[in-house]
């Protein structure tokens, strides 16, 4: 049980949300409630939530934009708290620019800050539907560019509210994954590097990856992008073409028929549609390839 007071002694009360649909904080538009929804705007406040939650035993969780997400209809139990740590600060040095960015602030956000201070290094992934700390934790990429590529450094907490700094390497970024995958550290902030370019030139290949990005993904339709992950021999969004999926629906939950790799919410589906969709069309892949494809969007909530 989770002591109200308790929680308002750390956060301020206009950022705690009782019972609150998930629906409204994931790109898929689906979700049932959660026992707090919290917007934390300090590491002060995410050291006391850290402190609660390991005494009360309160399951805890931690979103960005909720872009990777999908939440069951029986919704979360515990806390689930988003960070809006979205300061920056630029640092120049030599031929590059050194940029450290709260984990909060969407890819977006950065991307428009990287272009007014004519910066150039990451026009590939400006249109990540991310926050900067979501993005590193999966190495998100895009048009050949992964996060990995930029970062420097990362400012992180552990859960005992104890800060540290991890270099690159340290990173061990792969595939969508990093080592905040599995070892329960919250990042806080991160350095990237870029380097001074063209404005006209960045705006312009800026755009030309937004229009490709709006020409080949079904961003019309709430979604939570690529929704397997990568196959090295044969693109997945081909092997799913290939069994004639596009279009294939269940509940509301569709193979988008702009991207195949896409599951979409076409038509007010439920976290259960989705996750049926998911099963079939793995179901059809190995059937008709003999090959696993795995699911690359992480599923949050009572079953």
């Amino acid at each position: 049980m989770i002591d109200i007071k308790e929680l308002e002694n750390i956060i301020d009360k206009n950022n705690i949300f009782k019972d609150e649909p998930m629906s409204k904080h994931t790109s898929f538009k689906i979700g049932g409630k959660v026992d707090y929804f919290v917007k934390l705007k300090s590491e002060k406040e995410l050291i006391g939530l850290l402190q609660l939650v390991k005494k009360q035993n309160i399951p805890f969780y931690i979103i960005g934009n909720g872009t990777n997400i999908l939440v069951t209809e029986k919704g979360i139990r515990g806390i689930v708290a988003k960070l809006e740590f979205d300061s920056y600060k630029i640092k120049k040095q030599d031929d590059y620019v050194y940029l450290t960015v709260g984990c909060g602030m969407s890819i977006a956000k950065l991307a428009i800050i990287a272009l007014e201070n004519e910066l150039t290094g990451m026009e590939n992934i400006s249109g990540i539907p991310g926050t900067i700390g979501g993005a590193i934790r999966m190495n998100a990429g895009s048009f050949g560019k992964e996060m990995k590529d930029i970062v420097v450094c990362s400012k992180c907490m552990n859960r005992n509210g104890e800060i540290s700094e991890i270099y690159l390497p340290e990173h061990e970024f792969g595939y969508r994954k990093s080592i905040f995958s599995k070892n329960g550290l919250i990042i806080l902030e991160t350095t990237i590097k870029l380097y001074y370019g063209n404005k006209a030139e960045i705006k312009e290949k800026m755009d030309e990856y937004r229009n490709k990005r709006i020409k080949n993904q079904p961003l019309e339709f709430p979604n939570a992008g690529s929704t397997f992950k990568r196959n090295n021999d044969i693109p997945v969004a081909k092997l799913i073409d290939e069994c004639g999926l596009k279009g294939y629906r269940i509940g509301g939950a569709e193979v988008s028929t702009k991207h195949a790799g896409f599951i979409i919410n076409s038509n007010h589906a439920t976290a259960n549609d989705i996750l049926k969709l998911v099963e079939y069309v793995q179901k059809e892949v190995k059937s008709k390839f003999d090959i696993d494809i795995e699911l690359e969007i992480i599923v949050l909530g009572e079953k």
